[in-house]
């Protein structure tokens, strides 16, 4: 008899379906298992013989440890194997949910599985990863520490892109530092889709020629990053060459990270600066890769209040979280004299008939709220 193999999404807020549930499934299917996809805490059509449930950021590890005990109570002679990004940092507490393995890492057997996007037929975008890994080593990033160097595992995208999707998404953490980026970037022209490379460029690495493969492509965005003040002659060369190759300035956004190393001055003159190049700041701020509670940390050099002041100032004076670079912000980050002078704001009235509800540069909605607003 085939084995049965139970899919865990626990309920949390995610803006993607669970692509690494998705591989296991076309792997698990490979070996003529049969198997079943759920969100939360549903009972499923079989008794399963095992149980994969998957994580996310160490913040929302609540929604996980009710999916684990809720199967463990549902099946109590079902094994239940605990994965996912939450479980990879933090194995110790991921433990108190009483899955019976913590599983660390990257499934490898499964990492160049087809995802089983029939799973979730609602969403378009086939997500892809051609490259594990980054040539980089932030403080900051989880990457490191779940994935180790660079390293290349396809070397066409071709098989993975699903003929009903319209988008292709990249996650790959430096698709630029690859050696076969030419080659899929080559293809990626060929299949005239829209893409996303969702995880972000590295500046660091566009030069003429990579502007101009991009300007190719259909793309809404091009993600840069602007973590702090020595990256700034070369992510203003990169943009630049962008500019020069065709790419629309007010298209680049450029996530911003606060509440790290830097204080509210050196965020100002940061998005003071991005404002004045014509293209769109995207704050990010700093959350510590084991944080249980999202935006609790505090950095030495910032106060609660003043993290206060950017989060109302993204909702009043920004569109979808982000700072584009109208005329209006521009001369009032310009003006500015302080950090204090830039973010203090009197409430607007908001504009009839606008709305962010299509906005999708870093989404506030679940994917699945996404389709709906969509139809």
């Amino acid at each position: 008899m085939a084995k049965k193999i139970l899919l865990v999404e626990p309920d949390y807020y995610t803006r993607f379906p669970p692509l690494g549930l998705l591989k296991l499934a076309t792997y698990f299917r490979n070996q003529s298992f049969k198997i079943e996809l759920v969100r939360g805490c549903k009972k499923p059509s079989f008794i399963p013989d095992e149980i994969y449930v998957t994580s996310l950021f160490t913040y929302a590890w609540k929604p996980v440890h009710e999916a684990v005990k809720f199967y463990k109570r549902l099946f109590p002679k079902s094994k239940v194997i605990l994965g996912g990004i939450y479980a990879s940092l933090l194995p110790d507490h991921a433990a108190k949910s009483g899955a019976d393995v913590i599983y660390q890492g990257i499934f490898e057997e499964a990492d160049t599985c087809v995802p089983a996007w029939d799973l979730v037929p609602e969403w378009d975008g086939s997500i892809i990863f051609t490259s594990r890994g980054c040539i980089r080593n932030c403080p900051f990033c989880a990457v490191p520490k779940i994935e180790g160097k660079l390293r290349e595992i396809i070397p066409s995208i071709k098989p993975y892109v699903y003929p009903k999707h319209t988008k292709i998404i990249f996650w790959d953490n430096n698709i630029l530092a690859a050696k076969n980026w030419r080659n899929i970037f080559n293809e990626l022209e060929e299949l005239n889709k829209w893409v996303d490379f969702n995880q972000g460029l590295d500046a660091r690495l566009i030069n003429e020629e990579v502007a101009r493969k991009l300007a190719r492509l259909k793309l809404k965005y091009v993600r840069l990053a602007y973590d702090n003040k020595a990256q700034r002659k070369k992510l203003k060369k990169a943009i630049d060459h962008l500019a020069e190759a065709g790419i629309r300035k007010r298209s680049i956004i450029v996530y911003t990270l606060y509440n790290f190393h830097d204080d509210p001055e050196d965020f100002k003159e940061r998005v003071t600066e991005l404002l004045n190049w014509g293209v769109t700041s995207y704050p990010m701020r700093y959350e510590p890769l084991t944080s249980l509670k999202k935006n609790s940390y505090i950095s030495k050099k910032w106060t609660r209040e003043e993290l206060e002041m950017v989060a109302k100032a993204r909702r009043v004076l920004g569109y979808a979280g982000a700072f584009p670079p109208y005329e209006g912000l521009v001369k009032k980050f310009s003006k500015a004299k302080n950090f204090y002078e830039a973010f203090s704001l009197r409430e607007p009235k908001r504009k009839k008939g606008r709305s962010n509800k299509c906005a999708r540069w870093a989404g506030g909605l679940d994917w699945r709220e996404v389709v709906c607003l969509s139809k």
